[in-house]
């Protein structure tokens, strides 16, 4: 998602701190509101698994994988959720300085979520169609994938920002 440009004559520094966590918490609800309605679709099409005749006749491992994939994306759901919740307690307590951290601290840890259940859930479709070790091959490509795209690249990129900046 690319950032609005800032108005003309805007800077951070006139930006007085309630408009930032204002925007912040705004910035924030539209991203958790994109991966949210993944992550739900995801959780739905894992819970549907667990009656196919398949599942039940597989081995431990699959069946491990699958558990720890399940819980691994319900946990994300409820992450992504969390502000919700959270923003309803504490609605009109002036406590969006304490709300917005959190959130973000929240978000964070439901991508961590995310991103193993998508892999299990790789893991899980690779293995039934080939051989376990080429699932395993696939799910570590997905994974690297996913650490260099979400994590990595834009670890990069505020790296860079601060030198540029002297930050």
């Amino acid at each position: 998602m690319s950032e609005q440009p800032e108005p003309v004559g805007y800077t951070r520094a006139t930006e007085d701190a309630r408009k930032q966590l204002d925007r912040h918490w705004t910035e924030l609800m539209q991203e958790i509101r994109l991966a949210q309605t993944g992550t739900q679709i995801l959780f739905a099409f894992l819970l549907a698994i667990a009656f196919q005749p398949r599942l039940q006749e597989a081995d431990k491992f699959t069946h491990d994988v699958y558990l720890g994939t399940l819980i691994t994306s319900a946990m994300a759901v409820g992450l992504f959720l969390a502000p919700i919740s959270f923003h309803r307690i504490v609605f009109q307590q002036n406590l969006r300085d304490r709300l917005v951290p959190i959130t973000h601290n929240l978000a964070t840890a439901a991508l961590v979520l995310l991103v193993i259940s998508m892999c299990g859930g790789i893991l899980l479709a690779v293995d039934a169609v080939l051989s376990r070790s080429a699932a395993f091959v696939v799910m570590t490509i997905v994974l690297i994938w996913f650490v260099a795209f979400w994590y990595a690249l834009p670890a990069w990129v505020r790296r860079s920002a601060n030198r540029d900046t002297g930050a």
